[in-house]
């Protein structure tokens, strides 16, 4: 696999380079800002990018707002955002523009190497990871009037899971469920959202950006 680091802080940048040198991935480039990392990316078209929100200059939104192009204007290559914070304005639309190859990890929550280097591959193979702590701060809505009030408390975890970028399987290995099971709340899910008649729309897609409030 080939990939891009952007972060800031050297030291944290070359322990990624090492982990994942290691690992038997070739770093094509590690940058320290989000100007470096779009710049990169064109010259080198890696299989996945892992980028900080936080980095020069104005340590804001840098790194998080060059993802957003990254996947605008390379959307076959993955990105994987590794950060402290989820900057919900970019975070939201990063998450529910596509559900392929992106993700959104915190540091504080990554406890062991094999988590971080499995949510690397399901993004470089097409596929997506998102920390469920994510997916609750980008939650922003009352339950008045709500149709997500009308789901079940299964329904409400099966539709958390495809927040996170699960897929049906995945959901039925997480939950211990049959995948018919899972593909049936996903099809209730649907209906209780009124989600049957979105010709030229991904249903999934649509529900999670209801999930999440966007």
């Amino acid at each position: 696999m080939r990939v891009i680091l952007a972060e800031d802080s050297t030291l944290l940048r070359e322990g990624l380079v090492r982990l994942l040198t290691e690992e038997g991935h070739e770093v094509v480039a590690a940058v320290g800002d989000g100007g470096a990392l779009v710049s990169a990316t064109a010259a080198y078209q890696p299989d996945v990018v892992v980028t900080d929100v936080r980095m020069p200059p104005t340590h804001t939104d840098e790194g998080l707002r060059a993802a957003l192009e990254i996947r605008r204007r390379w959307p076959g290559i993955g990105v994987l955002v590794l950060s402290q914070y989820v900057e919900k304005r970019y975070a939201a639309e990063l998450i529910t523009g596509d559900e392929e190859r992106v993700g959104y990890l915190l540091k504080d929550r990554v406890v062991q190497v094999g988590e971080f280097l499995d949510a690397l591959a399901r993004v470089a193979a097409g596929g997506a990871a998102f920390d469920p702590e994510v997916v609750r701060r980008l939650l922003a809505r009352t339950t008045h009037g709500d149709p997500l009030a009308r789901l079940t408390p299964r329904e409400h975890e099966v539709l958390a899971k495809m927040a996170e970028g699960h897929t049906n399987a995945g959901i039925s290995q997480t939950l211990f469920v049959s995948q018919s099971a899972v593909e049936k709340h996903v099809n209730a899910i649907f209906d209780k959202l009124e989600l049957t008649g979105t010709a030229g729309y991904s249903r999934r897609v649509l529900a999670i950006l209801r999930y999440l409030g966007s």
